[in-house]
């Protein structure tokens, strides 16, 4: 019998999914740790992050835990696919547009004053990252916000049907992964723009068998600025946030990292994002600012039921 938990965690919500009930509390601990060890390594609000450390010293050779090279190494992977529409450089960007510190305080502020701000495409091309080092030019503030909630998720999803011998789907604040033999029918999983939405909410819902399934979305982590409302996904050509006209978009695909790689992308890429989903072969659901909805490349049949 399948069963669930959920719990807070690195600023958003986590949900472990298991195909044996007998599992869940091996699970969840697998979870944790996972969690506590990509946030150790990769979060831009701890000064005693690994990511912190490079940051403080751009231009120099600084050693790195496998982890972290791993994580590094899957955002520099992202850009080089997207020829640098998901880039892993834009930590000073962030703060410039008001992300400075965890969403639940960015939200409370009032407002803020985007200030201009020098942006050098490219920078990802010049970080050096060997097995157990790597060097950042100067200048280059690492964020990898864009693809580490993946990365865990991917990670922690194998791990968990690896070590406890059942299905799970593992998601972390809409970054879904699955891993091991689904249940029949596959997971369902529901689709909204706010993953902290409650889960009896009445929406449209998918089911996959494996791989993983991301949201990108305008619509919630957005805050007020001297020049009207900003968003925490930036557009990588200007360093400021993408004027998209989708607020959310949804991608089906091999791996979490590759879905959310790609609903990314498709932000920032705007109108072209549906031929550019289709060219890759890339299931996806876009919804436009107005509302109207785009299915592409064999979306999942969608269920308006609770989840």
């Amino acid at each position: 019998m399948s069963a669930s938990r959920s719990f807070s965690a690195l600023g958003t919500t986590a949900i472990v999914v298991v195909d044996d009930d007998r599992r869940l509390d091996a699970a969840v601990d697998l979870l944790a740790v996972e969690l506590w060890s990509i946030d150790l390594a990769c979060s831009r609000f701890r000064d005693d992050s690994e990511l912190a450390h490079v940051n403080a010293h751009m231009g120099e050779t600084v050693e790195i835990s496998d982890l972290f090279a791993a994580a590094l190494r899957t955002a520099l992977d992202a850009a080089e696919q997207t020829d640098g529409l998901v880039d892993p450089t834009l930590g000073a960007h962030l703060r410039n547009a008001g992300y400075d510190r965890t969403f639940s305080l960015v939200r409370d502020r009032e407002r803020w004053t985007i200030e201009p701000l020098e942006r050098t495409q490219g920078q990802w091309r010049e970080i050096e990252l060997s097995e157990h080092s790597v060097r950042v030019p100067r200048g280059c503030e690492l964020d990898l916000g864009a693809t580490a909630k993946a990365f865990a998720a991917d990670q922690a999803a194998e791990r968990i049907a690896r070590e406890t011998g059942t299905a799970a789907l593992v998601s972390l604040g809409g970054d879904i992964a699955a891993a091991g033999d689904a249940p029949d029918g596959g997971w369902c999983i529901r689709i909204a723009d706010d993953h902290g939405a409650p889960l009896h909410t009445v929406g449209p819902c998918v089911c996959i068998e494996a791989g993983g399934l991301a949201t990108s979305s305008t619509a919630v982590r957005r805050w007020h600025t001297d020049d009207g409302v900003a968003h925490h996904l930036l557009d990588p050509r200007t360093g400021l946030p993408a004027r998209s006209p989708w607020r959310t978009v949804s991608v089906a695909a091999q791996s979490c990292v590759d879905a959310n790689v790609a609903s990314t992308a498709a932000i920032v890429l705007g109108d072209v994002a549906p031929q550019w989903l289709a060219e890759r072969g890339l299931a996806a659901r876009l919804v436009a600012n107005d509302g109207a909805t785009i299915h592409v490349s064999g979306w999942p049949v969608e269920l308006a039921v609770a989840a």
